[in-house]
Parts: structure tokens; sequence; C-alpha cells
């Protein structure tokens, strides 16, 4: 199976688990990272430019090294967050391609295919990961972001939103 025969959505999404048998749980460890905090003064979002599917093992391949990328700056410095859900159910008709194959083989019988993975669907404009940091961290950020974006299959604009903190006196 290759991730390139499902990242154009096509169809209805099959999404409830319960007529699905066996569809596999999300690879997604956590959908937040870091330390939640309302000063934060800096917000990095990867939005996607094209409608299209990302599979549940590309979100937390992306999460994963944006995060590994914001180690060195500390736990406390950062939000990260993945915007997405990856709730359609993939399924993958398997065929047998060796030799003698053709007696074994059922054709287009039966071929609803067997859950092989999860998706999330995007449209243009799309929110994927959304990072918020102070100012200071800035091009490590950017950095992360760019880490994250090579492992998604659609192709990534990052927006850069300065938020105004509300001080507390």
């Amino acid at each position: 199976m290759k991730g390139k025969n499902y990242r154009i959505p096509s169809g209805m999404p099959l999404t409830k688990k319960k007529y699905a048998p066996g569809a596999p749980n999300t690879k997604i460890a956590r959908f937040s990272t870091g330390a939640a905090n309302p000063n934060y003064d800096l917000t990095i979002q990867l939005t996607s430019t094209e409608k299209a599917q990302i599979r549940h093992n590309a979100l937390e391949a992306a999460r994963v090294a944006a995060n590994k990328k914001l180690t060195p700056i500390g736990e406390t410095a950062y939000y990260l967050l993945v915007k997405v859900y990856p709730h359609v159910i993939l399924r993958e008709n398997r065929m047998i391609a060796t030799a003698g194959a053709d007696r074994l083989q059922e054709g287009m019988r039966l071929a609803f295919g067997k859950p092989s993975g999860l998706a999330a669907r995007i449209t243009h404009g799309s929110v994927i990961l959304e990072l918020k940091t102070m100012s200071a961290n800035k091009n490590a950020a950017i950095d992360a972001m760019k880490s994250a974006s090579a492992k998604l299959p659609v192709p990534i604009k990052m927006v850069i939103l300065q938020n105004q903190v509300a001080k507390v006196q």
C-alpha cells in the first residue's frame, strides 16, 4: 500500500468504526504538547494550499519532527497543537501478485476492502499544525515548522501571526 494512492479524497468517506470491524486506532500519541500559556505572543500555523487527505502516521511524524526541534528551547516555552483529527477509515483490497495467483484472486468480487489506516480530510486553507511561543524563540519555531511540513504530503503555507498579549495588573 502506498500513501499516494490515498492522497486525493474521492467518494464518500467511511467514518464509523461500527461498520468497518478491525479499523485501526490513530497513531497520534498526543494532540497537544508543551505548556498552554495565554502569554505567548507568536503563533505559527501550517495551512494547506489544496484539498487532500493526510494519513495519521504522517500527522504523527510531523508532530514528532516539530517537537524534536523545539526541545532545546524547553518544554514550557511552546505549545504545539495538531488541529485535524483522522476520522476517515481507509480501505485496501489486497491482491496477490505472485506466480500462480490467477487461481487465488477474487478480482472485483467483494471488493469493499479491509481497513488499513486512518486519514484526515482537509480543504484549502485548513490549519494542520499550530505552534504558540514567545517572539524570542521565533527562529527555532520556524525551523521546527519547516521540518514538520516536510513530513506532510500536501503543499504547505506557513502563516506567522503576532498576538497581542493582554497585560494583567
